[in-house]
Formats: structure tokens, sequence, C-alpha cells
């Protein structure tokens, strides 16, 4: 489906392009590779303004994306012109790195036009209106854009509700869009569980509008934005009334689609692989624990010296209130003292950004995470570890707390994983060293930057005190267990509650997480929970085979420091980068 596919893109683009002080200082191939991709990125920010105004670019501020057929249709045309244009000129490319961009180019928009491709053809989607309509408004609405970007909102607003001039009700055009769909014979309906709780959520989103434009002072919200809540309202009416009684009662994907999902993932090994892989780990990092979890439980005299008992105890010491940000303010000082120490990654010299999400930031995003930094004209905006703490409802009411994210053992592998080593230094590293375009944005997959993530806290264990080092595991045997839970649930060969059992029992996760994980399993995003372990496990082979190759050479700050100065490389061109650049330098 048209707004799916461009969510595929979107999701990309996140990441953003470097500011405009650091191209200037950019080798001439990252020019030259730039000056390709920039021709997809007009195309792209033509028809998605909203993306284009995230990272930087003002002058999309006031303008909304319109997801119709005949827009989803001409941006097609427009991004197979230039990628015919790129093709031409790829015949003229002698630097190595521009070729391998191209390349890059190539692949992704070959992959993203067969998954619209199949979703035009096959899907009716679930388009959440109120959850797009957040999104593109909290992208101006935000501490990180200039105050006088921020008004171009009020007019986002009132595109949004139809009551700018010349302007169309976006769930009018979202509803066409839909029809269009359900008149196709033999279409494949979304899940009725993902319509149930996106639809329980949407209170979040309306409830957090109005705060937005009253926090920012911006005036002259409120009658554009009544019609909008009427609007939302009538369309999630008109959800539960055409789509909602025509749902899946299976959840499962059809294996095609699973396929694109795994592709578009950057996982390039079958499910049932993968899902081995995942077991024999699982039982690994088990085995790993038990002695970690004897040793905590004789210290601290606790009853069980059962892994899971012993988190349930460590987890009873939760830090709450205003204490949150402080206590990992302090902790992430720790890491970073032991990495200068460890001599593991080179720092920056400026701090990292934490922070606690508001109630609809949960709802759309629900696990801690990394909200990148814009990189296209990028004027000081910096990255941000986004804590939730717990996650609305379904139907509305208080919610499940979560307990997995606020006590003393845990945030070592957090902070780790969000902030440093990890996405944080990751993706602030492009923005301060400048990579080439379609390293930063198009060769983006979940298993290259959430490998680095997982890696990160791998360097860091053995440094943490043990109760660190126990937590570190659990999250690695998360990742485990996500890696054969995807699959084995899109198969069919375990059901959700069996997982939400593995989940809460033998990985020790609140309910409120392991509802979070088999709802990204089922319908959030299927495939994707496999990126973390497979990302992990192909990088962590990359630095055997360069350690056997270098021996004593091998440096591992200098390995790592290479490993960020490639951007977000997907595995196998990764490997080839270190192979051929990196460990030829550090043999000489």
């Amino acid at each position: 489906m048209g707004l799916r596919s461009k969510a595929v893109v979107l999701g990309v683009l996140s990441i953003g392009l470097a500011s405009s002080g650091v191209l200037a200082a950019t080798p001439a191939w990252v020019a030259q590779s730039n000056a390709f991709t920039q021709k997809l990125l007009d195309v792209e920010f033509k028809h998605n303004p909203e993306t284009g105004s995230k990272q930087g670019v003002a002058k999309f501020d006031p303008n909304v994306s319109s997801p119709t057929l005949a827009d989803e249709l001409a941006e097609r045309k427009e991004f197979l012109a230039v990628l015919a244009t790129l093709k031409t000129a790829q015949k003229t490319v002698t630097d190595k790195n521009v070729q391998e961009d191209l390349a890059i180019l190539f692949k992704t928009f070959d992959l993203n036009f067969r998954r619209e491709d199949y979703d035009r053809a096959h899907q009716v989607p679930f388009i959440n209106a109120s959850k797009v309509i957040f999104s593109g408004l909290r992208g101006l609405l935000d501490d990180q854009v200039a105050a006088e970007r921020r008004p171009a909102a009020l007019i986002r607003l009132s595109k949004y509700a139809g009551i700018d001039k010349g302007s169309v009700a976006f769930t009018e055009i979202v509803k066409q869009r839909v029809n269009e769909q359900l008149a196709k014979p033999g279409v494949f309906y979304p899940s009725k569980g993902e319509i149930e709780s996106e639809l329980g959520r949407n209170a979040s989103y309306l409830e957090a509008i109005p705060t937005l434009f009253q926090k920012y002072k911006i005036t002259g919200w409120e009658k554009p934005f009544a019609r909008l809540k009427d609007e939302l309202t009538q369309y999630d009416d008109w959800v539960r009334a055409t789509i909602l009684p025509k749902a899946r009662t299976d959840f499962r994907m059809p294996p095609e689609q699973y396929a694109l999902a795994f592709e578009g993932y950057g996982i390039d090994i079958p499910p049932d692989d993968i899902a081995r892989m995942a077991h024999e780990a699982f039982t690994q990092y088990q085995a790993e624990m038990k002695p970690l979890a004897a040793e905590i439980a004789k210290e601290k005299g606790l009853p069980s010296a059962d892994y899971r008992q012993v988190i349930a105890e460590l987890k009873k010491k939760q830090i709450t209130g205003d204490a949150i940000l402080p206590f990992f303010e302090t902790r992430l000082h720790e890491i970073e003292r032991i990495i200068a120490d460890e001599k593991l990654v080179t720092l920056p010299d400026r701090p990292a950004v934490i922070r606690l999400a508001s109630a609809a930031e949960t709802a759309q995003q629900p696990a801690p995470h990394m909200t990148p930094p814009a990189l296209l004209h990028n004027t000081g905006q910096r990255g941000e570890f986004v804590l939730p703490l717990k996650i609305p409802s379904a139907t509305g009411g208080s919610g499940d707390e979560y307990d997995d994210f606020t006590f003393d053992a845990v945030t070592w592998t957090l902070i780790a994983h969000e902030a440093r080593p990890g996405h944080e230094l990751q993706f602030d590293s492009m923005v301060e060293h400048g990579v080439s375009l379609a390293r930063a944005l198009y060769a983006f997959n979940s298993t290259n930057a959430e490998g680095w993530g997982l890696y990160s806290e791998y360097i860091m264990q053995p440094f943490e005190p043990t109760e660190g080092q126990l937590m570190t595991l659990q999250l690695r045997l998360l990742r485990a267990a996500r890696a054969f839970l995807d699959p084995e649930l899109q198969s069919g060969k375990v059901t959700p509650d069996q997982a939400y059992y593995i989940l809460e029992y033998d990985v020790a996760l609140s309910h409120a997480f392991a509802k979070e994980e088999v709802e990204r399993f089922t319908y959030r995003a299927p495939g994707q929970a496999n990126s973390y372990f497979y990302g992990y496990t192909k990088l962590l082979a990359l630095r055997k085979e360069v350690e056997s190759q270098l021996g004593a050479k091998f440096d591992q700050k200098k390995f790592h420091d290479f490993i960020l100065s490639q951007g977000l490389l997907p595995p196998d061109l990764m490997r080839k980068a270190v192979l051929e650049d990196f460990v030829t330098a550090q043999s000489h």
C-alpha cells in the first residue's frame, strides 16, 4: 500500500543527512556520491514533505503529504527517471566508493518498489491517521526545532483538517485510498489485533496535540484542532465499521510478504536458519547467566540462585520520579570513564542526551529507543535516548507498568545500547564526521543499526559489575528469543500464549514488555526483531576474523572507530571495507 511503502523509506530517511558545514569539508568522492543521492532525496521530500521538514529543510514545514494513488504513481515515475539517470552516470564513475554507493541506491529502491507493488496488489492497509498526523506535527513542535519554524505546525494542522484553502482532509484522502484497495478481489486484510490495539491508543495522540501547541505558545490552533478531532474520531468509527469486521483473526503474514520484510530489515538468510541459530544461542546465554546469578544470590543472601528469581529481586529496587534522569546521567558518566580507560572507542567532547517520553510518544514507540538527529541542515540538533516507562492499554485504561527499564542493574546495558558506545555515538558521529548520503540514508537497515547496538552491550559487559553483566545477558537472551519467536509465530510453530510464557518466564520480562514484544512480532514490525541478533552475530564474527588476521596488531579502539566511520553499511559491505581497507592499513 502506498502510505505503508512510503513508511519504509521514511524509516530510512529518519537517520538524516550531513550538515552543510560537514559537507563542505568532505572528500571529493563523497561530494560526487552526494550529488547523485540528492536527486533521489529531492523526489522523496517533494512527495513526503514531513520527512524533508524533519531533516531541517524549512521550505517543507507548511506542507503535508497526500497519499493518493496518483501521487504514489507520480512519485514512482520520478524515482525511475532519476535512477535511469544514475545508471547512465555509473558508466563514467571510476571511484570504487561512489560505485559502491550507487549500488546501494539501486538495491534499496529495487526492494522498495517490490514491497510497494506487493502491497498495492494484495493489501488492504490499516492506516492509523491519528498516529500519522501526530508524527507530522511532532516533527515541528520539538525543543530541537528552531522557534521560528514551529508556527508552520499551525498551517500543517489546518491542512490535515482540510480547512486550509485548496486542501482536503487527510482522513478523506486515506479513506479514498483504502476504498480503492477494498474494491480489489482477493485482497489481504490487516489483523484484528493490530486494529484494536492501535485504535485503543489514539486518545493519547489527541490529548498530546493541544499540549504541544500550548507548550510552544502557538495560538489559533483550537478551531482547526476541533475540526481535526471530529474527523479523526469519525475516521476511527469508519475503520471499526468498514475494516474491522473483515480483519484477519490470524496475524500471520503471507510467506512472500514476510520474506520481503526480512530482506528489508537486512537479513539475508531464511527464517528457519536464524531461528535455529537463535535457539542454540538462547541455551548458551542461559548457561552463562547461571554462575552470575549464583554469585549475586550468595552475596545478597537471596533464597534462590535461579537467574529468573535473582532478576525479580533486582527489579524490586525501582528508580522512580525525579530520580530517574539523574540516575541515568550518572551511570552514563561511569560508562564513559570505562570507555576511555579501556580504550574501547573514541568519544566526543559533548554530552549525550537522555529524556523521558510523553504518553503519546510511548504509544507511538513503546520501547526505549534512540531518536536520531537530523543530518540535513543540522544546526546543532543531537540524537536523544528516549525512555518510555509504560504503554497505554488498548482499552484506554491505565496500562500495564514496566519494571524492566528503571532499576540499577539494567541501566548499564540500556545506556550502552542506546547511548554510548551504541546508537547515540553511531548516529551523531555521522553528523560530526560526515559520511556519504547513500551510506547514511539508503544503506541503512535494522541489521546494521541494531547489530552495533547489541555489539556495544557486548564490549561493555566485561567491565560492568556482576549485576550489570547479568542484565546484559538477560537482554541478549531476549534478542535470541526474538530471533526464533518472530519466525516461529509467523510460521505457526508457536502460539502467542507460548511466546508470552517464554518472554515472561524464561526471559523474565514484565507482562507489559512481553506484550510489546508479541505485538512487534505479530503486527508492528514482523521480521524486524530478528535483526538485533543477526547483526550482532555478523559483527562479532567479523571482529574475530580481523583479530585472527591481525593478531597482536589488533586494536579494538581503531577497529570500532573504523566501523563507525563507515556509516550504516550492511554487513556484507562492512566486511568488505574492513578487510580491504582497515586490515590492510593495520597490517603495515
